[in-house]
């Protein structure tokens, strides 16, 4: 069989439930799935999704947190040559309305506690005709996220007073797994997610199988050196709606026949158990939370576990000569995003903290100045990438030719973000070029959230941007907004208006009501002279004033 047919996610299952069978791969909340299992089950889910009419090319919304049926599904769709689209389960209102819609999904996938913030989408859809109801409490089985009350029958009933199909997982499944296989190649869609629009909507990135196989690869033999093997045990907490859990915890493990240990969400006070009860050697576990981790009493036994490296820790040099000997382990930093993987990366061989580490040899990257021009040794300057394999990096946005075409002008993927390189190489984080924030993990458009912000009557016009936290490589966000002539906000009404909108991360914490906002002579709001003035007295905190989000 070809390359272009070897390389697809399903094939990579497929192979190694052959070769590991009964062998234990996946831990969740007490239960073992073996490789086989895995294949059984996506099987069974290709044979029951094809029965619901999805054909190669569909795309299917998956509402969920993370749970084994979630990679079921996902490896079923890919065998059928279907697209999953994760939807961010923190998303409420018309964002999570506009990423289901726009993708064209006629299929649903969703837990029961979400169909309080799925309900309009599903009556005023006229593309989705099948929705698979199962189980869920929620992320982490936090029933703020959703009404726990609302059990898969009172679902499934609500589902086809909708006019669509409602079926339980457990009907969708109940069959013996056989089903019509389609041509899948690597150049075909795995998945579809959803990152931030900086300078307008979310845009669909469509990842192509070899993007997510190539990047399992990359973390295995240039960050490791191939010292991952079926011995190891990879501990997975990031959420399947990020990449980060499919390249580096998904993808990684099944090429080396290692285990994996998925959790529902990071939890500081559960993951130190959960790493020295499954013996996990790796961990996707990395970036924002690692401050947290940091954070907790120091113990005299921290350094007693068996972890070895945890992936994509914090860039700050300081932070990580007081966190690894403290956990007795490495962090390895890289630089990429949604769009073009990971093409700077540390190793274990070679790395230099509060870097990203050195141009993988698969990729070509370039930092230029604002007429396009490559700068010289430690010149800051925007991050530009070109691929050197095939499929390696995203397909397009998904029904934005103009937004793909602008990303790629003169041949060059153009990141948005400041870099440098240094005179060895390493890649140096600088900033965000684009208009985005990373808050505990997350990254947030601060034009969506001015879009709810300015749909409250009283609410003229806002300016949302970063503010320094008191986490490492993290942002508080910040909201400058003027009233209305007349118009009447206190800043506890504007946090509970966007609360009810907006996922928990995307709510401002800071709020400073202005007279006018500075603009240019265009005129655009000056954000710069914001993110200068930063803090200021006047500038109402939620923290300080015991605003506790729900979640």
């Amino acid at each position: 069989m070809s390359e272009a047919r070897e390389k697809v996610m399903h094939r990579l299952l497929e192979r190694q439930a052959a070769k590991y069978g009964e062998r234990t791969y996946m831990y969740f909340e007490g239960h073992e799935y073996s490789f086989k299992d895995v294949n059984d089950q996506a099987n069974r889910a290709a044979a029951g999704l094809q029965k619901l009419g999805v054909v190669k090319g569909d795309k299917v919304a998956v509402v969920m947190g993370n749970c084994p049926e979630y990679l079921f599904l996902h490896f079923g769709l890919a065998k059928l040559g279907a697209v999953g689209v994760p939807v961010n389960i923190f998303h409420k209102g018309e964002i999570v309305n506009y990423m289901i819609d726009h993708s064209d999904a006629v299929v649903m996938v969703m837990q029961s506690p979400f169909i309080d913030r799925l309900a309009g989408i599903l009556a005023k859809s006229t593309k989705i005709h099948s929705v698979v109801i199962l189980e869920g409490e929620g992320e982490g089985g936090d029933e703020r996220l959703g009404d726990r009350s609302a059990t898969v029958a009172m679902v499934k009933d609500q589902v086809s007073g909708f006019g669509k199909r409602a079926t339980e997982w457990q009907e969708l499944t109940d069959n013996d797994g056989g089903y019509s296989p389609a041509d899948v190649l690597w150049s075909d869609p795995f998945l579809i997610l959803y990152t931030s629009g900086t300078t307008g909507l979310s845009k669909g990135v469509l990842l192509p199988h070899n993007l997510v196989y190539c990047q399992g690869e990359h973390f295995c033999d240039w960050v490791l050196g191939q010292e991952m093997d079926e011995n190891d045990c990879v501990y997975n907490p990031k959420p399947f709606f990020h990449a980060l859990a499919w390249h580096a915890g998904v993808s990684p493990s099944l090429l080396t026949g290692a285990r994996m240990v998925l959790t529902r969400r990071f939890s500081a006070s559960r993951h130190w158990d959960d790493i020295k009860r499954y013996h996990c050697t790796y961990s996707t576990a990395g970036g924002a939370v690692l401050p947290i981790l940091q954070l907790a009493e120091p113990k005299p036994d921290d350094a007693d576990n068996p972890l070895k490296v945890i992936f994509g820790g914090p860039s700050s040099a300081r932070f990580c000569a007081e966190f690894e000997p403290r956990f007795g382990l490495k962090t390895t930093e890289f630089y990429g995003s949604t769009e073009v993987g990971a093409p700077t990366m540390n190793s274990l061989a070679y790395r230099k903290a509060g870097s990203c580490g050195k141009i993988h040899p698969d990729y070509l990257v370039k930092i230029v100045d604002e007429d396009g021009v490559e700068v010289g040794v430690n010149m800051p300057g925007e991050v530009l990438v070109r691929p050197l394999k095939p499929f390696t990096m995203m397909l397009g946005y998904y029904k934005m030719p103009e937004q793909t075409n602008e990303a790629w002008k003169d041949l060059w993927f153009h990141t948005g973000d400041n870099a440098r390189l240094d005179e060895e190489g390493y890649l140096h984080f600088v900033d965000r070029k684009k208009d985005a924030l990373r808050r505990r993990g997350e990254n947030v458009s601060s034009y969506e959230v001015e879009v709810i912000i300015n749909s409250h009557p009283a609410v003229l016009e806002s300016a949302v941007y970063a503010v320094p936290s008191d986490l490492a490589d993290d942002d508080d966000i910040m909201v400058s907004l003027t009233l209305k002539p007349g118009g009447s906000l206190l800043p506890e009404e504007l946090i509970a208006y966007c609360e009810e909108r907006m996922a928990y991360f995307m709510v401002p914490r800071y709020v400073r009501f202005m007279d006018e906002l500075p603009k240019n002579a265009v005129p655009r709001i000056e954000k710069y002279k914001l993110r200068a003035a930063g803090i200021t007295p006047d500038s109402w905190d939620r923290d300080k004033a015991g605003y506790n989000l729900k979640r």
